[in-house]
Formats: structure tokens, C-alpha cells, sequence
């Protein structure tokens, strides 16, 4: 027998990375607050957009336009597609079972809006234009500042994208 006990042992790598690295809850946490702000921020936005939808549906129009796309056709598909589309993805994010269909479509929405904001400005040399991608709420033009802007909130995406794990034993899971 011997006579070691637990509080004897020297600490293995494991052990003092585990100081080091945050402990799992944290990340939980994280992916948590993650995942309902952008379900939160993507059902505030398809809201503040359905709150103007007339609005919103000509700066559509406008965007279709300067991109050489028939806008009388596709003003109203277009704007219709774009707030399901966020409807969709905050729901998918709320569903457990459907959080990382969610999060790879937020990450595409905000590529795509990022891309779209990226070709209007350089690439059609587009005036500044309101984009009312937050309704009237929160001004902002469609530029690199509103690319930059989606760009950075796909840092949560990726983190609700690679963290996230759905509870064991859960009724969703069974």
C-alpha cells in the first residue's frame, strides 16, 4: 500500500493547463449569450424592416436597380426573401436541435449583405444609400462600415457554430 495521497501528487500538464484555460461553463455561457443575441438581433432586424416595410422595399428597388436587376419584378420577392430569411435564421437558433443550421444561415446572410454592401460600393460605384438594414431605428448607409459591421458579427456565428453542443438526454435528442 502506499501512503501518497491526492494533494501530494505533483500537478500534470493537464492540470495546470486546466488554470490556464477557461473552465467548459464559460464557454457554455458564451455560446448561450451568443446564440439568443444574434436570434434576438436577427428577429429585432426583420422586425424594424416589417415596421417600414414600404421603405425598405424601395431602398430594395434601389439596390436591384444600381446592380442592373428589373426592380419592378423582383422589389417585392426580394424584400420578402430578406426578412423571412432572418426570420428563419433567428428561429433556427432557437431550436436546439437546429443551432448550427441557424448559425450557417446567419453566417451566410451576413457574408452575403457584406458582399452585396462591398459590390455596391466598389464595384457599381454606388451613391450612399440608407439601407434600413435596422428599419429606422439605427441609421446606417450601405458601405464598408455596414460590411466591416456584419463582418465582425460573425465571430459569434462561429462561436454558436463550432461550440455549441446539444444537451444529452434531452427530449429533442431522444
Amino acid at each position: 500500500m502506499s501512503d501518497r495521497r491526492p494533494e501530494d501528487e505533483v500537478p500534470t500538464e493537464t492540470h495546470v493547463s486546466s488554470f490556464i484555460l477557461p473552465p467548459s461553463s464559460f464557454f457554455r455561457w458564451l455560446v448561450h449569450i451568443c446564440r439568443f443575441a444574434l436570434a434576438a438581433l436577427f428577429l429585432f432586424t426583420a422586425g424594424a424592416k416589417l415596421w417600414i416595410l414600404k421603405i425598405f422595399a424601395t431602398n430594395v428597388a434601389s439596390l436591384l436597380s444600381s446592380a442592373s436587376i428589373n426592380y419592378e419584378r423582383w422589389q417585392w420577392p426580394a424584400t420578402i426573401l430578406v426578412i423571412a430569411a432572418e426570420i428563419i435564421a433567428a428561429l433556427l437558433l432557437l431550436i436546439p436541435r437546429t443551432v448550427r443550421f441557424g448559425a450557417i444561415l446567419a453566417a451566410l446572410l451576413l457574408v452575403g449583405f457584406s458582399a452585396f454592401a462591398l459590390y455596391y460600393v466598389y464595384v457599381l460605384h454606388g451613391e450612399p444609400l440608407e439601407c434600413g438594414c435596422f428599419g429606422n431605428i439605427i441609421g446606417s448607409q450601405l458601405g464598408v462600415k455596414t460590411a466591416l459591421r456584419n463582418l465582425v458579427l460573425l465571430v459569434p456565428v462561429l462561436v454558436v457554430f463550432f461550440r455549441y453542443q446539444a444537451r444529452k438526454g434531452t427530449a429533442l435528442e431522444n
